[in-house]
């Protein structure tokens, strides 16, 4: 008896399941597998999907004001995936931008490090695929286009002592001819510039003696040999930050050297291990760019437009960083002896005037009052050389 008495109680519990589901799918838009009327649902297939599936978030949204008629581009150029060492596929780099905000990335896996997908790595690639040097930038290429995803063709030359460390080779034509100069690095940075590439150095001050960085605990050096690099034009700009680690002594290389700035994650794991999901902390590369191409974002480069972007700081260069933030915030006169900010972009952004800090979140007004003789605020978290503050004059 008692059997029976349970195999109504789960007959009646199904069938509440079937028809929940039912009215759950219309919300979700999709259908359920159809149970028939003449049955009571025990023995047949049911899509549970409805009621599993968790809508994931949409693209994280960053405004910004165009600045001086040049379009603000959101890009991240170091970005690995399994074709050096990397944990994902170029595919997932594409999507994970996007979910990011990104307007443009650039895919650059090692030349001279690639333990999974190659001819020698876990993974092997046949004669054709390892001797292909743009393997992953043709694999994303689909994708980013289906996306609206600038793709900008990269590759990092990767050397195991510092001088030289690393250097992405960005824009270039064919990756393979600068692979194929692998044994010499003044060589791979002469063909890169052949082809008309922009040269970044990577992370200056990482330390790792035996991967092409820095010794533990050295302080950051313009080495004799990035000299050499500069002066032959072979340098374009350098990483301020990379990953999770800030070089502020790059703010005044790049002033003093005509150098772009750049703020990038370098990222091996997934965006979820490293940063989390659309995590405003993390790095970010503003190109004023003339318009939404690639051939335009390389303009940019060359001519030193961009400003760098993580943990809630900003480092640029004059007179790309002051015009970004006279596009991004009002000032007004407020009633007598005030005046009112508005930030209307959603970058971090924190003044001082007369010794008080304040935090502008974007499309909040914040009325200042202004003591006599103050005539310029500090943006303490928008840098315009080492542990130097951007200074902006208050004309109002």
């Amino acid at each position: 008896m008692s059997n029976r008495r349970e195999f109504l109680k789960y007959a009646a519990l199904f069938g509440t399941a079937a028809t929940t589901l039912s009215s759950v799918s219309s919300s979700f838009g999709d259908e359920p597998e159809k149970i028939p009327a003449n049955s009571n649902g025990n023995t047949y297939t049911v899509n549970m999907n409805p009621i599993m599936r968790t809508p994931p978030p949409p693209p994280r949204t960053i405004t910004i004001p165009d600045v001086d008629g040049f379009k603000v581009l959101k890009g991240d150029f170091h970005i690995h995936t399994l074709f050096s060492d990397g944990q994902v596929m170029p595919r997932d780099r594409v999507i994970e931008a996007v979910d990011n905000g990104l307007d443009v990335i650039a895919i650059t896996d090692h030349i001279e490090y690639r333990p999974f997908f190659s001819k020698a790595g876990r993974w092997k690639l046949n004669d054709e695929q390892a001797n292909n040097f743009n393997l992953w930038y043709e694999i994303a290429k689909s994708e980013a286009d289906q996306r609206k995803l600038l793709l900008v063709r990269g590759a990092e030359i990767t050397k195991s002592t510092m001088p030289p460390g690393h250097f992405n080779a960005l824009f270039a034509n064919d990756n393979n001819p600068i692979a194929a100069a692998v044994d010499d690095w003044r060589t791979m940075l002469k063909v890169s510039i052949d082809q008309g590439a922009f040269l970044l150095w990577n992370h200056p001050g990482w330390q790792a003696p035996k991967s092409g960085g820095i010794e533990q605990g050295a302080p950051l050096r313009f080495t004799d040999a990035h000299e050499e690099i500069y002066k032959l034009e072979q340098m374009h700009g350098i990483e301020i930050f990379n990953y999770k680690e800030h070089y502020p002594v790059v703010s005044d290389w790049c002033n003093e050297r005509n150098l772009a700035l750049f703020a990038n994650s370098d990222i091996h794991p997934s965006e979820l291990e490293a940063y989390g999901i659309q995590n405003p902390l993390r790095p970010i590369t503003l190109v004023l760019a003339k318009e939404r191409t690639v051939e335009s974002v390389k303009e940019a480069f060359f001519a030193k437009r961009t400003i760098a972007w993580a943990a809630n700081i900003l480092w640029g260069r004059d007179p790309w960083l002051p015009a970004l933030f006279k596009a991004s915030v009002n000032i007004k006169a407020g009633t007598p002896g005030t005046f009112e900010l508005t930030n209307t972009s959603s970058l971090p952004i924190s003044v001082t005037i007369g010794g008080t800090i304040f935090d502008l979140p974007k499309n909040i007004k914040r009325q200042v009052y202004r003591a006599e003789g103050v005539q310029t605020l500090t943006v303490t978290n928008w840098m315009i050389g080492m542990n130097k503050p951007l200074e902006i004059p208050v004309n109002v």
